[in-house]
């Protein structure tokens, strides 16, 4: 079975336009190939399962939270595949340090909470492509938010939080590692 296909758009080109601010990392690079530390723990992946390491600034002085977003656009799935979704990081914050999004959830910012994403688990889950397929680009997404909550609770799922985020986000900021197995 071939899982050729095309090289889809930004999925972010698809929204409402928000000013950009900037996220950066020590961890990943944008359009670079991310280590195995940011791969998951299973399935195959045989990596590390780390969040990166996020910083950002220049962001909406009408930011009252941030939403934090891992999105695989590349997944042989028609709506591509959820990595992680941290959700109402408070104002203040302004970086998540390496392996913030673990599984204990110790490491977040007071107040936020995950979201499941895509393997079922509230916390980050790294890359893990099937291997052989092209390389998978990583959207590590930072979005600025009008309101202190998003209005959504921990049984949301990622489709209630995008939804959401297209009509409060007043900023967003991107960075998009890859990663091939």
């Amino acid at each position: 079975m071939s899982l050729e296909r095309p090289i889809d758009p930004d999925p972010y080109s698809f929204l409402p336009a928000v000013p950009e601010f900037t996220v950066t990392s020590t961890d990943v690079a944008d359009g670079r190939a991310m280590s195995k530390a940011q791969a998951f723990d299973g399935m195959g992946a045989d990596g590390q399962n780390l969040s990166p390491q996020l910083s950002w600034s220049g962001f909406p002085e009408t930011a009252k939270s941030f939403v934090v977003t891992c999105f695989d656009p590349d997944a042989p799935i028609p709506g591509g595949f959820w990595h992680w979704i941290l959700v109402d990081v408070p104002a203040d914050v302004t970086e998540l340090a390496t392996d913030a999004g673990n599984r204990s959830g110790q490491n977040i910012p007071a107040g936020s909470f995950h979201i499941s994403n895509d393997m079922g688990e509230r916390a980050f889950g790294g890359a893990a492509p099937p291997p052989g397929d092209r390389p998978h680009r990583y959207y590590f997404v930072v979005h600025a938010v009008d309101t202190e909550k998003l209005g959504v609770d921990e049984s949301a799922s990622a489709a209630v939080v995008s939804f959401n985020l297209a009509f409060h986000t007043v900023g967003r900021a991107v960075i998009t590692p890859t990663y091939q197995h």
